[in-house]
């Protein structure tokens, strides 16, 4: 098992909608609105650092109100 949170930042006005998805997918346990530099942060637990690099790159980068994400996967 891989755990990971991903800050992501999006377009204003966005951080509803696009938590209203990412809380749909399988990988994600936790995602929340937050203040600060970025507007959301995501819980995420896969099978691999592959299967991280999937959710990252394929699922949740390819949402257009998705800016940018900053990935901090567990080391312990």
């Amino acid at each position: 098992m891989v755990l990971a949170y991903v800050m992501v930042r999006v377009d204003a006005g966005k951080e509803r909608e696009v938590l209203q998805q990412v809380r749909k997918w399988a990988e994600v346990k936790e995602a929340h609105i937050i203040y600060g530099e970025w507007d959301l942060i995501i819980k995420v637990e896969v099978g691999s650092i592959e299967e991280i690099t999937s959710f990252v790159v394929d699922k949740l980068r390819t949402l257009d109100p998705v800016k940018l994400t900053s990935t901090m996967i567990v080391a312990e």
